[in-house]
């Protein structure tokens, strides 16, 4: 791709996937390329709005920055929150009706079809460590508010105060509370699967952000702003940035995760969700992104 650099195109080499040709002033002809990228939103001198135009007429595509940038990394800026950036605040809210039909049926289908399995995964993780074979705790939901979400208990068992702090909110490469089940669990996404409960409820769908815990949920919103923007649909048992990202705890990855889930609802579609269910069994099987 060429690109002409100037405003936010200039950042065009983070992006390793494309092999970037820069464009200057005295550029008569234009290199053999894929296209052309340029950052709409800064002022071009009249001699790059020419050049622009007449490779445009030419046929040579012309490709708006943040578009390329959106489209291969499949995260969303986040610098300020505005209809320029996402058409429009509230996704589609016939498909958000009709998501939540089907996330409820196919819970029940599921739900039922897996009740046998779930029933051995309870059993045994009774007889591999003391404690309830699930693991409820409060997290932040649809529209901002409050839910119990399931899951079956991969950690030592602990008292409910050691589980609410922002500390113990946070799972380490190798945390030492991990029990042996529990890491087959978590590598397999198993121990989300109670979550099917939270589906039939109405609070949960099987795509979207994660829920997350209250006390992290409230450092987030603290240190990055719009944070509470991802709670305009249902929180999901897999998702975008779970796909792309994996596990993340300190607010740098945070931040990095929120562009994912900005995406998603950006571009929040019946195909971007199976999308998601594709890399989401790719997951299951791999173990991508588990801790």
């Amino acid at each position: 791709m060429a690109v002409i650099p100037l405003g936010k195109a200039n950042n065009a080499s983070q992006i390793k996937s494309i092999d970037w040709l820069w464009l200057r002033d005295e550029l008569i002809e234009l290199p053999d390329c894929d296209g052309i990228v340029v950052d709409f939103r800064t002022k071009l001198s009249d001699h790059w709005e020419r050049f622009v135009a007449e490779r445009a007429i030419r046929g040579t595509p012309v490709y708006h920055f943040k578009q390329i940038e959106e489209s291969i990394t499949g995260r969303v800026d986040i610098e300020h929150l505005s209809e320029n950036n996402f058409g429009s605040l509230i996704p589609g809210l016939a498909y958000i009706k009709i998501k939540q039909w089907i996330d409820m049926a196919t819970a029940l289908v599921i739900g039922v079809a897996l009740l046998p399995m779930l029933l051995a995964v309870a059993i045994a993780i009774k007889i591999d460590s003391p404690g309830p074979a699930l693991f409820r705790q409060k997290r932040i939901g649809y529209r901002g508010e409050s839910i119990t979400v399931f899951k079956f208990r991969t950690m030592v068992h602990r008292p409910f105060e050691q589980i609410e702090s922002r500390e113990a909110a946070i799972t380490q490469t190798g945390d030492a509370r991990i029990t042996r089940l529990g890491q087959l669990l978590r590598r397999a996404r198993i121990d989300e699967l109670p979550q099917i409960a939270n589906i039939l409820r109405g609070q949960m769908s099987w795509i979207g952000p994660r829920p997350e815990v209250c006390a992290l949920s409230e450092w987030y919103e603290s240190e990055i702003p719009f944070y509470r923007y991802r709670h305009i649909v249902r929180p999901g048992i897999t998702g975008w940035a779970q796909v792309n990202q994996g596990h993340v705890g300190d607010v740098e990855k945070v931040h990095i995760k929120l562009q994912f889930d900005f995406y998603y609802i950006k571009y929040f579609s019946p195909w971007l969700d199976a999308l998601i269910v594709m890399r989401t069994i790719r997951t299951m099987l791999t173990g991508y992104g588990s801790k």
